[in-house]
């Protein structure tokens, strides 16, 4: 198994990245790129990457639900436990691996709330399971089959028409300090273009594969 995994490669001979193909801003470019991506399942699944207040990272996949001059948005229980890494720790990271693409598109920056009127609009435009689920679930919480069921059906025994949105569910939106945009090449000569916030202005460069 061990020889069969050093064995495992795949040369990324696809597209390049130059510095005359970058927008003026990483929002402008991330928007090209996302259409792009717009032929690959779930092109808006991202992984986020929290640190916990003992220090410990974390990772899971969410879904990019907005993007804008603000930064990157998405939806979840306040009260799971990336809630409580932000809650203490806002610093955080995103990662979009869009490998049909040989691309990858890294994020680091800073979590912030959005306000209420926000996060009631989003959830409206939920499905109905899904704003029940918001509800039935304690996110990250240890729990049984049989629990989940019971609280989903008081949801929907509470609520047999319009479902509010939680108090305890919410949004973040991940204002960037960087953005880099990854493009696999031959012989893994790898081109990486970051964008850099610095004094309100962003800074472009080239980072070695």
């Amino acid at each position: 198994m061990k020889d069969h995994l050093a064995a495992l490669r795949e040369e990324y001979t696809r597209a390049g990245l130059a510095e005359a193909d970058l927008a003026p801003d990483p929002f402008a470019m991330f928007s090209r790129w996302f259409t792009d991506a717009g032929e690959l399942p779930e092109p808006n699944a991202m992984v986020l990457a929290t640190v916990s207040p003992a220090g410990q990272p974390s990772s899971r996949i969410v879904l990019l639900k907005n993007f804008d001059e603000r930064g990157f948005v998405f939806f979840t229980n306040l009260d799971s436990r990336k809630g409580h890494d932000l809650a203490a720790n806002p610093r955080c990271s995103l990662l979009f691996p869009w490998h049909g693409l040989q691309r990858q598109v890294r994020v680091e920056g800073v979590a912030e709330q959005i306000d209420r009127d926000e996060v009631s609009a989003y959830f409206s435009t939920r499905p109905r399971g899904a704003q029940l689920g918001a509800w039935a679930s304690p996110q990250s919480s240890v729990t049984t089959s049989s629990e989940l069921e019971s609280r989903y059906a008081a949801a929907a025994d509470t609520y047999p028409s319009e479902v509010p949105a939680p108090d305890f569910w919410g949004g973040y939106v991940v204002r960037p300090r960087s953005v880099e945009f990854w493009q696999g090449r031959q012989n893994r000569m790898h081109d990486r273009l970051r964008y850099r916030r610095e004094d309100g202005t962003w800074i472009t460069e080239r980072l070695a594969p």
